[in-house]
């Protein structure tokens, strides 16, 4: 059993997880609706993604598998990670039905079971504010990167308080509740505050984008589903 497997916190961090995964697809966020979206998607993957095919990609914290399935798409070879194993048989389930060669692995994203300069990306996608020891994961994301290689963060700030109760089901919820004190940045992360742990890490042309045209058509859904956020990319290179 991993020291990650025994932790308090994580348990709950992965007991939440397990049990969104039967409507994690139709939750806000995890999905594209509309030709706005996917407009807004293709953009963003054309910006944050090298304009080279066929690399070695990975997916942390990649949940029922969005992320993964669109580096799939454009020619990655992709494994994706998440801390939840109910998570991970939905994705895997995913890419089954797909027929798309997707590894998902079980692991914890503060400890990669992966050896040094394995992927030439790793992606995240609204991961770092349910890290407990985010710097933690910072090194060991880097770790796992060759030279020359990207990461990738896509996040958002919440502004939790103005989130009717129903949109925001995790920082919330009663496992989350339990453990916000032991989340550094359980409200989000300032897109400047990403851009600082990069470049603490070494990471080298660091670039951002506020991802404005994908906040304008997630919100355009429907009322009831607006919710105050500002997301953003943030991608940086581990200097060759």
């Amino acid at each position: 059993m991993s020291p990650g497997q025994t932790d308090p916190v994580k348990q709950l961090v992965a007991a939440h997880w397990n049990r969104r995964v039967a409507h994690f697809d139709e939750d806000f966020g995890h999905g594209i609706r509309s030709a706005h979206e996917r407009a807004a998607w293709e953009r963003t993957l054309d910006l944050i993604l090298p304009a080279v095919g066929g690399l070695e990609a990975l997916d942390i914290g990649c949940g029922t598998g969005f992320l993964s399935f669109q580096l799939a798409s454009r020619g990655h070879r992709v494994i994706g990670i998440d801390f939840a194993p109910l998570m991970i048989a939905e994705a895997q389930k995913k890419a089954t039905e797909r027929q798309l060669a997707i590894r998902f692995e079980e692991a914890d994203a503060e400890q990669l079971p992966f050896t040094d300069a394995s992927f030439d990306i790793a992606v995240s996608r609204h991961l770092l504010w349910t890290l407990p020891n985010p710097e933690r994961a910072m090194d060991e994301w880097v770790r796992v990167l060759r030279p020359g290689a990207r990461l990738i963060v896509i996040d958002s700030q919440a502004d939790v308080s103005a989130s009717p109760e129903p949109l925001d089901k995790a920082r919330k919820s009663p496992e989350y509740t339990a453990i916000g004190d032991r989340l550094p940045f359980v409200a989000g992360w300032p897109c400047e505050e990403v851009e600082n742990l990069f470049a603490a890490h070494g990471l080298v042309n660091i670039v951002s984008d506020p991802l404005l045209d994908l906040v304008a058509a997630e919100q355009q859904r429907s009322e009831e589903e607006r919710r105050v956020r500002r997301r953003y990319a943030v991608w940086g290179e581990v200097p060759p």
